[in-house]
């Protein structure tokens, strides 16, 4: 067996990286240790997957450094703390900055300085820190989903000299802000945890800008993070509501704490609409609610494993990697590309194969991608590890199958880590993670460059070259081998309140209390009631309005509790109780901030004919 090197983390200062051309020698002569373990501390891999780490680990992070402007020297047109997607220009043109891409890959480098030992790299501090300040600058920067107040924050990518790209898109996209803001407080933590508040505070306006455009967006549509489907995704309601999480402690922690009570409570409500991805007939999560497809994507592993916490045991409710529902939608996801894939042809049942986005994929022809293919090993890796520090594995009805592949006569229960079913399932699930790293590597290039895709049948290299996505899942993969794990940021002991029936029940939070008025003459059998943006108001749906009772004819009046601090828009209507015919008011909306939390107020509107 080939030793397993050191990878190193590179340093800017040290080097200017091109990812398809530096070689491994120079490569490893940077000492900046990354925080892989050598081969005498691991267990080591199959011959295929460990010559595979070896090689590529160092060029990984070379790729993904190269493409950082603007001393990555496939970015140098960038501007400082840019991450470019790819420095392909045509066929895609992925020179862009996508508010997505950029936020996972800068949470690949604040992790690493966060777990550093003194001293520092602190060329990754300046990077860091220029992250935050372009990520600031964008967020001023009017394009087509608005400016910072009227929804600008949803808008997916950006040029890389820091002005919007107005062509025509899937918009808004509302994982970005989410993703940015838990980067971001990844790195207030460690600041905070270094005694330096002063600089927290002067990141804080960023980091609110996001977290209130997720409170207020969360539970609304956008396009998912493929940019296709406009309706509710899984991958950005988990994002949202780890950024609600976190977001809720670091505002406690600077003592805001309406702010805290306002994230907390959004983020209570994001954890209760998770859970209605799952489809309990397939025992698999619906990834999009449209799209009109079967719904199984690796939007929902990719999700698992961004909020793996490896405090948080194999929780269900946060789809902790190895909770029941995420290894069955597990094997769900990867069965669906078994066959489907020429390269896959004759890869027995339990073996890895590769993967991709979603089999009815057609994107450049429907192929599979290193980053999908990546994160089921990550998911495993982070399960083994999870099932090692509790002693134990536990078999449901729900992953039974899952299970299955590996011992075919398993049955539910617990099994305790000095079991030998134990150590027969975790030594194959090993093998079996083992597999979708080699996979990749068995379609990597000898440069160790690393595309968006690879051909189905050919398994050759195809679509944007040197994709930043691409390297940052391949670190974060092997990371997960070594079992070097993500900070915990609280998913541990969370609970949802559920009604009779076992649906979860959304937390209203703080409220505050509305009297809405208004004249409006009637005929005989007419009511008049008001709808709106928000459920209290009915969502916009005529059939769940509310009713206004006739006060001094022909003023109509409702009281209503409303959540406190909320901007929402509304309408007044009249339905003929006998026809059911239905009349709105004209344009323009209504549109109000209710007050804070405990306070009323009369609104006194006039009909818009």
């Amino acid at each position: 067996m080939v030793a397993l090197s050191l990878i190193c983390f590179l340093s800017f200062s040290s080097v200017v990286v091109n990812a398809a051309h530096t070689s491994v020698t120079n490569v490893r002569s940077h000492s900046s240790s990354f925080g892989v373990k050598s081969s005498s501390q691991i267990t080591m891999l199959s011959n295929s997957a460990n010559d595979y780490i070896q090689r590529e680990g160092p060029l990984a992070q070379a790729g993904l450094l190269a493409n950082i402007g603007p001393k990555g020297n496939q970015a140098s047109a960038a501007a400082p703390g840019i991450a470019i997607a790819s420095p392909s220009t045509s066929n895609p043109n992925y020179m862009y900055s996508w508010t997505r891409d950029a936020a996972l890959v800068f949470k690949v480098i604040v992790d690493h300085y966060a777990r550093s030992p003194a001293p520092r790299d602190m060329s990754l501090r300046t990077l860091i820190d220029s992250y935050a300040d372009a990520q600031s600058k964008l967020q001023e920067v009017e394009n087509p989903s608005g400016n910072i107040t009227t929804g600008g924050l949803g808008e997916p990518k950006f040029n890389i000299d820091l002005t919007a790209f107005t062509g025509s898109w899937g918009r808004p996209q509302r994982d970005g802000p989410g993703l940015r803001a838990t980067t971001l407080i990844a790195y207030a933590n460690w600041l905070l945890d270094n005694s330096n508040k002063t600089h927290v505070n002067t990141l804080w306006p960023t980091i609110q800008l996001d977290l209130d455009y997720v409170a207020d967006n969360w539970n609304k549509t956008g396009f998912d993070l493929w940019e296709e489907v406009s309706s509710s995704s899984f991958w950005t309601t988990a994002a949202q509501h780890r950024a609600l999480r976190q977001g809720a402690e670091l505002a406690k922690a600077l003592s805001k704490d309406d702010l805290a009570e306002s994230y907390s409570t959004q983020a209570d409500n994001a954890l209760c609409f998770l859970q209605s991805y799952w489809n309990p007939n397939g025992s698999y999560i619906t990834s999009n609610t449209g799209g009109g497809r079967s719904g199984i994507d690796a939007n929902s592993i990719l999700a698992s494993i961004h909020s793996f916490d490896p405090s948080a045991g194999c929780d269900a409710l946060t789809f902790q990697p190895c909770s029941d529902k995420a290894l069955s939608n597990l094997k769900t996801y990867v069965d669906s590309f078994r066959t489907i894939y020429g390269i896959n042809e004759g890869i027995a049942e339990n073996e890895a194969v590769a993967t991709g986005r979603y089999p009815e994929d057609i994107y450049m022809g429907g192929n599979p991608w290193y980053l999908t293919t990546f994160a089921v090993s990550e998911q495993l890796y982070d399960s083994l590890f999870v099932w090692d520090a509790q002693g134990s594995l536990q078999i449901t009805p729900v992953s039974l199958s899952f299970f299955q592949q590996f011992s075919s006569n398993v049955q539910t229960g617990n099994y305790e880590a000095d079991s030998q079913t134990y150590g027969t399932l975790t030594s194959k699930i090993r093998t079996f993670a083992d597999g979708f790293i080699a996979v990749n590597g068995n379609h990597t290039p000898e440069s160790g460059s690393l595309a968006e895709q690879y051909g189905k049948d050919d398994g050759k290299p195809t679509s944007a070259r040197d994709l930043t996505w691409s390297y940052a899942s391949a670190i974060t993969s092997f990371l997960a081998h070594d079992g070097i794990l993500p900070i915990p940021w609280g998913a541990q002991g969370l609970q949802i309140r559920r009604d009779a029936n076992g649906h979860c029940i959304s937390n209203p939070g703080p409220m505050s209390e509305i009297v809405f008025e208004v004249e409006r003459n009637t005929l005989y059998g007419e009511n008049v009631y008001i709808t709106g943006s928000i459920g209290q108001l009915g969502d916009w749906d005529p059939a769940n309005a509310v009713r206004l009772e006739p006060k001094n004819y022909p003023s109509w009046t409702v009281r209503i509790e409303i959540p406190a601090s909320t901007t929402f828009s509304y309408k007044y209507i009249v339905q003929d109780q006998r026809s059911g015919q239905v009349t709105w008011e004209n344009d323009p909306n209504h549109e109000v901030a209710s007050p804070f939390k405990g306070q009323s107020v009369v609104l006194s509107d006039t009909w818009h004919d």
